[in-house]
């Protein structure tokens, strides 16, 4: 058997529509929505609707850290467009997703990023496609664990859920051979991103259930530029599989 497998696609149809070439099946962790560009200003909803000059003070607030400054000036720029707020994001991420589902390869098993909104993907999904949280796959004799969204942050991402949900989605799967999530666990050298010189949240449930069932593997993204992408807790080994956005290639499980 040979897995594919992707994580923060963040608006990457392009290269998604050839991720799961000369594969058995596709794996996906989520992020499938570009909100705004770190690395290109230009690109994503936030630059569509207000340009990339006010994404480039945007982005500049909070990778210093300037959360509530950042918040107010994405305020001001909403209240200068009019409307709800949410509705002009719907919309974006909705022509988004429209165009990232038609590009997902079949099969594909998919669960939730931190940027993602769950409630949509119902509606963009093809068959072939399997959407999973908390829940488990079999594909090719092994079990696969899957568990969606982040942790809550100062970010206030989309899809933030408190630890003890969470840990419920973890502990619901039981054993698994491999464990697929999009958040690391909590080991600091895979939450350290080397480029934005910060730690991103890992979860705690996720290491505990690593230490406790020992799957052969335990696959996730969300740091674009870890310090580590590999590293063993015992038997299982712990791969970031790449930013997606970035590489455009996926990392390849075969046994």
């Amino acid at each position: 058997m040979r897995i594919n497998v992707v994580s923060d696609v963040h608006g990457r149809a392009d290269a998604l529509a050839r991720a799961g070439d000369g594969a058995d099946a596709l794996i996906c962790l989520g992020d499938l929505i570009l909100f705004v560009d770190y690395a290109d200003h230009s690109q994503g909803i936030f630059p569509d609707l207000f340009g990339a000059v006010r994404a480039r003070e945007f982005i500049d607030l909070r990778t210093a850290g300037r959360f509530d400054e950042a918040r107010t000036l994405s305020a001001g720029l909403w209240a200068g467009l009019g409307g709800d707020p949410r509705e002009h994001i719907e919309t974006a991420v909705r022509a988004q997703y429209a165009e990232i589902f038609a590009a997902m390869p079949t099969p594909a098993y998919l669960t939730y990023g931190n940027v993602d909104l769950p409630r949509l993907w119902g509606e963009y999904a093809r068959p072939g496609h399997h959407i999973l949280d908390g829940q488990t796959a079999e594909i090719g004799g092994l079990t696969f664990g899957f568990v969606g969204g982040g942790l809550r942050t100062t970010y206030r991402t989309p899809y933030e859920i408190d630890d003890e949900e969470y840990a419920g989605k973890v502990d619901a799967l039981g054993p698994v051979d491999v464990l697929c999530s999009h958040i690391p666990p909590a080991i600091p050298d895979l939450l350290y991103d080397t480029v934005a010189r910060r730690f991103e949240r890992g979860s705690e449930a996720t290491l505990a259930a690593i230490r406790r069932t020992q799957p052969k593997y335990a696959l996730f993204g969300h740091v674009h530029q870890p310090l580590v992408r590999r590293t063993r807790i015992g038997r299982t080994e712990c791969v970031n599989v790449g930013h997606f956005r970035g590489r455009g290639t996926p990392f390849t499980l075969e046994w």
